[in-house]
């Protein structure tokens, strides 16, 4: 599966990633900061700041996770619409609709800041276990379906986004996951008749 749309992005990601690492100016202008936007209108950080990451893990776990899966959902997107265009504005999209209940909610916080590829790893991941539920998937090295996998996270991630404490933007995974699976439907509203008829054959 060739997958180039994809491959650029690890690649562009990767290396905004690392330059970002040892240039915190560069850091510093991509990163969410909400007043940026509110006093500065620097609209671009709702995107920019996927292209940027808080450490090596925080990097190779999201270009990872985008690897396995970003690939097989760029050829069904682009298998569905004839348009590889609409995979990048699918991609592009999850970042900005991901972050923003975050920067509403921060929008006149100067101490809040925000980074990282998540969301939009989040929305091509449930975008793909609507498409597949039952694959499995490792998590941790651990096998398990990923319609179970998809209940675990959103589980976890509701109760740690209202625990909080631990700076990992919770909100932003479920709004990415969410964002996934209803851009799918809208795209191809066919695709929810399929996920449905994927859930009836458990145990069959």
């Amino acid at each position: 599966m060739q997958a180039p749309i994809t491959l650029i992005l690890i690649l562009v990601t990767s290396v905004v990633s690392l330059l970002a690492f040892r240039t915190p100016a560069l850091a510093g202008r991509l990163i969410l900061w909400p007043p940026a936007i509110d006093r500065n209108k620097q609209y671009d950080r709702l995107v920019t700041y996927g292209f940027i990451h808080a450490d090596i893990w925080h990097l190779l776990f999201n270009m990872v996770t985008l690897f396995f899966f970003g690939r097989i959902m760029e050829g069904v997107v682009t298998e569905l619409t004839g348009s590889v265009l609409v995979y990048i504005g699918f991609y592009l999209s999850a970042l900005v609709v991901s972050i923003l209940p975050t920067y509403l909610k921060h929008q006149k916080d100067p101490n809040y800041r925000s980074l990282g590829a998540s969301g939009a790893v989040s929305a091509v991941l449930f975008a793909f276990i609507l498409i597949n539920p039952w694959a499995m998937i490792g998590v941790f090295f651990i096998p398990m379906p990923a319609i179970v996998f998809a209940v675990l996270y959103v589980a976890y991630s509701i109760w740690m986004d209202k625990r909080g404490g631990d700076n990992v933007n919770h909100g932003a995974h479920l709004a990415g996951a969410a964002y996934g699976v209803l851009f799918m439907i809208a795209m191809e509203p066919k695709v929810l008749s399929h996920f449905l008829a994927q859930l009836s054959r458990f145990g069959s």
